[in-house]
């Protein structure tokens, strides 16, 4: 184990910690962020507790996280952060959220973890080093045909939008099912094996980052509505299979190619 990834997984534990001393709380104060998406004080000081241990072992490193201003990187490495991924989730006192720390280096995802600290379970990943959870590993299911999938989606716009012709928008008709089990959890169903395919068609850097060397690492894919795999600034976010993401893949941009 790297000691990139040692920190991660410390400061990811150390982090989801903290959060479970707020989870469940009916006093939790909730705030409104500026882009009106709620935040806590759970998700503020898991964060600064991140960016302090970072530093602290880096200071030259970017950090670059859902709550604080960026700090620009000094050497081509970028530390990628959300405290709570999952917010919502968190507040109504749902165990799906999770801690989510990643590293780029030189524009590439080097290393994911996302800790779901209600549950238990703790996803890590680096480049060429393969996934696991709790130490064990973990990859992604081998089902290609849609009527035996399992998607999971986040927003509640993947089934209330119009119907539409796009690949990933038809699995909401086409799959065996379908299920709302959202935010990072939904992607790391995909990693381990329980789900096909993980849809969310709003993202930011913090909400992906973390997920896609775990996905990858774990045989799976990720790619945006486009059908680009470089997705940190995508149109939305998709996980799947091997086998689902290749022919998803060659649908969107067989579309694309025809418009």
């Amino acid at each position: 184990m790297t000691p990139d990834l040692q920190l991660a997984l410390e400061l990811a534990e150390k982090a989801g910690k903290l959060t479970l001393d707020y989870f469940g709380r009916r006093s939790l104060q909730v705030f409104s962020k500026r882009d009106d998406t709620p935040v806590t004080e759970a998700d503020r000081r898991a964060e600064e507790l991140i960016r302090q241990g970072i530093s602290a072992k880096y200071p030259d490193d970017g950090l670059f996280g859902e709550e604080f201003d960026e700090r620009p990187s000094g050497n081509g490495r970028r530390w990628i952060i959300d405290p709570i991924d999952g917010t919502r989730s968190f507040i109504h006192g749902v165990p799906l959220y999770g801690v989510m720390i990643a590293l780029e280096v030189e524009g590439l995802m080097q290393l994911g973890v996302i800790n779901f600290p209600v549950l238990g379970e703790l996803y890590q990943a680096e480049r060429g080093s393969g996934a696991q959870m709790n130490g064990t590993s973990i990859q992604v299911s081998e089902i290609a045909e849609k009527a035996s999938a399992t998607v999971v989606f986040t927003e509640k716009e993947y089934l209330l939008d119009p119907l539409s012709s796009h690949p990933v928008d038809q699995l909401r008709i086409d799959a065996g099912l379908v299920r709302g089990w959202g935010d990072c959890y939904g992607h790391m169903l995909v990693a381990s094996g329980r789900a096909e395919v993980a849809v969310d068609k709003i993202m930011s850097p913090w909400d992906c980052a973390a997920v896609i060397p775990i996905v990858t690492e774990a045989g799976g894919c990720c790619f945006d509505y486009r059908g680009q795999e470089s997705i940190i600034d995508g149109e939305g976010l998709v996980s799947a299979n091997r086998a689902m993401g290749t022919t998803l893949v060659e649908a969107i941009v067989k579309q694309e190619n025809a418009r």
